[in-house]
């Protein structure tokens, strides 16, 4: 915010959970002052009922940068999802959309069906990705069989299809904002815990009353299962505070694992001098 206002800037979003409307405080969503003091795009326009994707991500950011360009504004892309920035910045898979009509009759036939069933299905249906994916990760395989189901083909052909991304071939500034990691876990934990006294618990109460696709990405978001656990009477609210902990911890740790492995030109800075090095980027 501090960027933005110096140079002129909107604050973009590019974390796959800050786009839905549901979850402003699980999701850490900025508030509605900070929207109120500088620009903000992005942020809770997709509704919780929708899989959204990078995909769909990255054709937003398209559809805004000319608006933004015409606006003289300077994008500021912040978040936490490191699949958004690849997206943005090297283009993505050319994956299919799959019609609705087809998601829905295969998943209302899933329903139920153990994942290892699922996954036997796939090896007849698409041998090369069943071997890729493991017989227990059932987000996946559904994925797959939707795919061959839309398109008769395997999903692995077409992810050797690439379309350019939003950014792909523009002067940007790439820096991952790595704190220390005690630092980091220590904060997580402050900040669930803040979340629910700003009123989580309701808004995940909210969203469960919506009947939503267990399978959707919103469902699965940092502390909604365990807190629907905590709603169903399966889980102490403490319980559930600890497991949405853990959950976000362990994403954190899998964050940083994919800027070493995943971010190739990016430059990895402490919170400390972040500003510095942009503002220092900016003036040149």
């Amino acid at each position: 915010m501090a960027l933005a206002r110096a140079f002129g800037g909107v604050v973009v979003n590019a974390d796959s959970m800050q786009v839905y409307r549901d979850l402003r405080i699980l999701s850490a969503r900025p508030t509605p002052e900070e929207e109120a003091a500088v620009p903000h795009r992005l942020y809770g326009h997709v509704d919780g009922a929708v899989n959204s994707s990078a995909m769909r991500y990255a054709a937003d950011v398209a559809a805004l940068l000319p608006q933004l360009r015409k606006e003289g504004l300077l994008p500021i892309f912040v978040g936490g999802t490191g699949l958004y920035f690849k997206a943005l910045t090297e283009g993505f898979s050319a994956m299919p959309p799959v019609p609705d009509e087809v998601r829905a009759a295969f998943r209302e036939r899933a329903d139920g069906a153990a994942t290892e069933a699922l996954h036997a299905e796939l090896a007849v249906r698409d041998p090369t990705m069943a071997e890729r994916l493991r017989p227990s990760d059932r987000m996946r395989i559904m994925r797959a069989i939707e795919v061959h189901l839309a398109t008769g083909r395997s999903l692995a052909s077409f992810q050797g299809e690439r379309e350019p991304g939003p950014l792909s071939g523009a002067g940007t500034l790439r820096l991952f904002v790595s704190p220390e990691r005690e630092r980091v876990r220590a904060a997580i934990d402050r900040r669930f815990e803040a979340m629910i006294d700003q009123g989580a618990l309701a808004e995940v109460e909210r969203l469960k009353a919506r009947g939503l696709d267990p399978l959707l990405p919103i469902m699965r978001a940092h502390g909604v299962p365990g807190l629907i656990a905590h709603l169903d009477g399966t889980l102490s609210l403490e319980e559930a505070i600890r497991l949405g902990q853990a959950d976000t911890r362990a994403y954190a740790k899998r964050q940083v694992t994919w800027f070493r492995h995943q971010m190739e030109g990016w430059q990895a800075v402490a919170p400390e001098v972040a500003p510095d090095v942009t503002r220092a980027a900016l003036a040149r």
